[in-house]
C-alpha cells in the first residue's frame, strides 16, 4: 500500500433530502441507547439507620428532629435522587436508513471517505498497521476504520492506535459517520454499506 489514490468509485447513492431534525433524532437515539442508566441513590426509607426519634419533641432547646435518616442530616436519605432507568429511544428502521444514507452521502461528497481495497495482515503487528495508516490522507484527524468480514490480525493490529477506532460495516451508524474526521473503508465494507443504504440488509 502506497497511500496514494488509485482512482475513484461511484457509489451511485441517491439522496432523499432528509431533514436535519430526522438526523438529529437518530443521533440522539443512538447516544441515549448507549447509556447504562444504573445510577442509584437511597431515599430516607432505604438508607441504613434506626427510626427512633433522636430526642424528645420539646424542652431540649434544639430543633425538633424525628429520624437520623432525614435528608437534612449528613448521611441521610437523598431527595429526588437518580434511580435505575432506561434512556432508550425508539426510531424506525426507515428513519435510521434514511439518516444513514444522507450522512454517508454528505461525507462522500465532502471527500471524507477513503477506500482501501486490499488491507490484509499476515500477523497482528501494530507497527506495520500504523505505517500503512500513516500513508493515508487522514490529515491528522481521529479516524474510523470500517471493515467488512472480521479479520483477527487487522483488529488486533489496529485496536491500540490512539487516533484510530475500528468497527464493522454492519454496526456502523450515523453517529460514528458524523463523529470522525475521516472514515476509511475496506473493499468488502463498501459492498456492505452500499447494501445498507439501498435497503437490502437489516439494520
Amino acid at each position: 500500500q502506497s497511500g496514494k489514490a488509485h482512482g475513484e468509485q461511484d457509489l451511485k447513492i441517491e439522496t432523499t433530502g432528509a431533514s436535519r431534525q430526522l438526523i438529529q433524532d437518530t443521533v440522539t437515539a443512538i447516544r441515549a441507547n448507549g447509556r447504562q442508566g444504573n445510577a442509584s441513590t437511597k431515599t430516607r426509607g432505604e438508607v441504613a439507620g434506626a427510626g427512633k426519634k433522636l430526642w424528645r419533641q420539646k424542652g431540649t432547646g434544639r430543633a425538633r428532629m424525628g429520624s437520623i435518616r432525614s435528608p437534612v442530616w449528613r448521611h441521610g436519605g437523598i431527595v429526588f435522587g437518580p434511580k435505575p432507568r432506561s434512556y432508550a429511544k425508539k426510531v424506525s428502521k426507515r428513519q435510521k436508513r434514511t439518516a444513514f444514507r444522507e450522512v454517508f452521502l454528505a461525507r462522500a461528497n465532502a471527500g471524507d471517505l477513503i477506500i482501501v481495497r486490499d488491507l490484509k495482515f499476515d500477523s497482528p503487528k501494530t507497527k506495520a498497521f500504523a505505517a500503512l495508516i500513516g500513508k493515508l490522507p487522514l490529515e491528522g484527524k481521529k479516524s474510523l476504520l470500517v471493515y467488512g468480514q472480521p479479520d483477527k490480525n487487522l483488529i488486533l493490529a489496529g485496536r491500540n492506535l490512539a487516533d484510530l477506532d475500528l468497527t464493522s460495516a454492519d454496526s456502523l451508524n450515523v453517529y460514528q459517520l458524523m463523529r470522525y474526521g475521516k472514515v476509511v473503508l475496506t473493499g468488502d465494507a463498501v459492498d456492505i454499506v452500499r447494501a445498507r443504504v439501498e435497503g437490502k440488509s437489516h439494520e
